[in-house]
């Protein structure tokens, strides 16, 4: 009788854990991905967030997903999730894509000066004018030994000596500049010299228009208006060219392109261009009319410091067309090479 009892007591405890289903532990069903909690999804199509933790008794058969269930489930559309957010930058190049340089509409929106809004117009006009003046109005000023040279002719000529130098002071828009050349013989009297005073200002990144006077003391008293330009061409030339017109109607013109190639960060090579013109016949200055001297030369400096470079080099200095006509029925040889040694500084 007691084995009875125990074994229907065995039947009665074993019969509700057979009544489970295990068919579905011998299978691994993937988790469900919560977009929401990744931040793939936008804030309005997500539930709200429940940080509580689940009561005691709830009923976790209903929370329960069969593999049948995930087997008939069709894959998720994550192109409508939002997953934008998560893309590429836009590719530039891409037909009907927005340029490097487009200007969002909302950027121009606003006050011009926003900070007049919480300061005021009248406590900003100071700031504003400083931070102009310290962002490109600044007064600077540089004096310029472009040329202190002696010349020592190659073919037995005379021996002589040369100088070019300019200063100038202002900001990058107007400045006041001063220029001066001229030569002479080794122990005689200059021959050529020019003082040009002239108002300078910026009409580009690279080129400055120039009007001024030009004052010859040598080799006889004249003055001359001048209308030049200034710059950095293209390919890095440097060019000084300009138009004068003196006081007795005479009109001449001179062009001066160089450029500097760089052999080591302190040994340069500058290729150098001289041509000048004239409108006219000068006699009183044994110029004939068109062009009147072609000066092609090579400089090799050597730049100890940034502001001082001595250099050596060779000149070919020849007088050309009516002007060389004139310079051989004064007995002189129109043309012939220079051997130059010089210094180039500033400061």
């Amino acid at each position: 009788m007691i084995r009875i009892c125990i074994l229907a007591a065995v039947a009665l405890a074993s019969a509700p854990l057979a009544a489970q289903d295990h068919s579905a532990h011998g299978k691994q069903t993937a988790p469900e991905v919560d977009h929401c909690a990744m931040g793939h999804m936008p804030a309005d199509q997500c539930p709200p967030q429940n940080d509580e933790k689940p009561l005691e008794g709830a009923d976790h058969a209903s929370m329960a997903h069969s593999t049948s269930d995930a087997a008939d489930t069709p894959p998720m559309d994550h192109s409508a999730m939002g997953h934008g957010g998560h893309s590429a930058p836009d590719d530039k190049s891409a037909k009907g894509a927005a340029p490097e340089t487009a200007v969002p509409a909302r950027a121009l929106e606003g006050p011009r000066h926003a900070a007049d809004s919480i300061w005021g117009a009248e406590a900003m006009a100071p700031s504003r004018k400083q931070l102009a003046r310290e962002n490109g109005d600044m007064k600077t000023g540089m004096i310029l030994l472009e040329r202190l040279e002696a010349r020592f002719a190659a073919d037995g000529g005379e021996d002589g000596y040369v100088w070019d130098a300019q200063g100038w002071y202002g900001g990058d828009i107007n400045r006041f500049v001063v220029k001066t050349e001229g030569e002479g013989e080794f122990g005689g009297t200059v021959e050529d010299a020019e003082i040009q005073a002239i108002y300078s200002r910026a009409i580009g990144p690279f080129f400055d228009l120039q009007a001024g006077v030009r004052f010859d003391p040598e080799p006889n008293t004249r003055t001359h208006l001048v209308v030049g330009v200034q710059g950095l061409a293209p390919y890095m030339f440097h060019v000084d060219s300009a138009l004068f017109l003196s006081d007795r109607g005479d009109l001449t013109a001179r062009i001066e392109g160089e450029y500097d190639q760089k052999i080591t960060q302190q040994l340069i090579l500058q290729p150098r261009i001289e041509i000048e013109l004239a409108a006219q016949d000068i006699p009183e200055r044994d110029i004939g009319a068109g062009i009147t001297k072609i000066k092609p030369g090579l400089r090799l400096r050597y730049e100890l410091q940034p502001e001082f470079a001595p250099y050596i080099g060779v000149e070919y200095e020849a007088k050309v067309g009516q002007t060389a006509n004139l310079a051989r029925l004064a007995g002189e040889d129109p043309d012939g090479f220079k051997l130059i040694v010089g210094l180039r500084a500033w400061f």
